[in-house]
């Protein structure tokens, strides 16, 4: 099976500093070409993510990432839930 790049959303806010920084992040970690989702006018999705924002999420497995990440967070998120749970505490 061939390796996918995962489809990504960013869910951000108008006039929200944080979720400038996370573009900046974005850019700097290489991210391929994601969605942008403004979740400001939307009352389901103030609702799911209100101020959490912003938050990348894996469209095609529904895993997010929450503020505060940096790039190797975001690199580390597009390789996948395989990678990021082996070895790991067993929670």
């Amino acid at each position: 099976m061939p390796h996918s790049v995962p489809a990504l959303t960013l869910y951000q806010r108008d006039d929200c500093p944080l979720c400038d920084e996370a573009l900046a992040v974005l850019a700097q970690a290489r991210a391929p070409e994601f969605e942008t989702v403004w979740i400001d006018d939307d009352e389901a999705l103030e609702a799911r993510y209100g101020i959490r924002v912003p938050v990348l999420r894996d469209e095609t497995d529904g895993r997010e990432l929450e503020w505060p990440f940096d790039a190797d967070a975001v690199r580390a998120f597009m390789v996948g839930p395989a990678r990021s749970n082996a070895g790991g505490p067993a929670g």
